[in-house]
């Protein structure tokens, strides 16, 4: 039956006139300057934009999807135009510059040769891939250097204006306030006590995430002398005041939650987090560095998009069907 079921397709298949791959593949959609951008190109452009939005927990709404394919295709003509101008002001960067990129990726994410091809293998890329987007990174970077960037100034006014007006990006760490219930586990300890502790810690969570009042749970169960007076209370603390794995939890906390058991090598931990705010917002001399390249970037990617604008009023665009 299967062999029966492959020879008729093959006879549906040859039976058709026979397209050239590139037209079962792609088409082509708009061409610029010459340079032709296909249908493959778009879709691939299209799943790059969703991913991005996705990876910055920011979805695209139904607005957006429907505007979808319009955005990948200028998209496009956005960076064809940028290729071409690489290109017309012969811009170059060496295979040691791209080596030292790269080098610096894995230096900031403290990842090995074999780390960084696992990651990337997870996101569907090669290494040689990944290579050349970091060469056409440095290609744009040289390009808006010489093009945009050296033609912008950043006065005292207006970084002291955005600093002023976005001080909530420049606050100090965040504040933590909350309560700790301690379940101490001991490597000497007999098989049959640490599953009591682990019961009971079981048990204790169960009880805070329904309403129970955290404060005398801790007074309760807490192994730790000074919980039972205070109910749990850990004070108000910093980022790096407290243990890696309270940090790690209370990171993604919201004030109210309780946490899930976490393991020390004390023993085993629950975390409600009563408040959570900013620190005080740092003052402008200790910012100052950090506002002027802040505000840099913002004028550079404004100029550049006008520069790109431009750009596309000198080519010559062409729209297929």
């Amino acid at each position: 039956m299967i062999k029966t079921l492959i020879a008729a397709t093959l006879v549906l298949v040859t039976s058709l006139p026979s397209p050239s791959p590139a037209e079962v593949v792609s088409r082509i959609v708009a061409v610029v300057n010459d340079d032709a951008i296909t249908s493959y190109a778009v879709d691939k452009e299209k799943g790059t934009i969703i991913k991005d939005a996705e990876r910055q927990q920011a979805p695209l709404d139904a607005e957006a999807i429907a505007k979808l394919d319009e955005t990948a295709l200028n998209r496009l003509i956005d960076k064809k135009l940028v290729e071409q101008k690489i290109r017309e002001l012969d811009i170059r960067v060496s295979e040691e510059e791209v080596r030292q990129a790269i080098e610096d990726v894995k230096r900031q994410n403290k990842l090995s040769q074999e780390a960084l091809v696992a990651a990337l293998a997870g996101q569907g890329l090669s290494f040689d891939q990944y290579k050349a987007q970091i060469r056409e990174q440095l290609e744009r970077l040289r390009l808006v250097s010489q093009e945009v960037r050296a033609k912008i100034q950043v006065g005292e006014r207006e970084m002291r204006e955005y600093y002023e007006a976005n001080r909530a990006k420049f606050g100090g760490e965040d504040n933590f306030r909350a309560r700790n219930i301690f379940f101490r586990l001991d490597e000497k300890m007999p098989a049959e006590q640490v599953k009591k502790v682990m019961t009971t810690a079981m048990t204790v969570l169960y009880e805070a995430r329904a309403g129970k009042d955290f404060a005398e749970l801790a007074r309760q169960y807490s192994d730790d002398p000074a919980a039972k007076k205070s109910g749990g209370d850990l004070g108000t603390f910093r980022k790096g005041d407290i243990l890696p794995e309270f940090e790690e939890g209370l990171a993604k906390m919201q004030p109210g939650e309780v946490s899930d058991l976490i393991n020390t090598p004390q023993g085993l931990h629950i975390i409600k987090l009563e408040e959570r705010f900013a620190g005080k917002a740092r003052p402008f001399d200790q910012v100052k560095a950090e506002v002027e390249d802040m505000v840099y970037r913002k004028k550079s990617e404004e100029r550049f998009n006008l520069w790109v604008a431009d750009l596309r009023k000198g080519a010559a665009i062409e729209m297929k069907q």
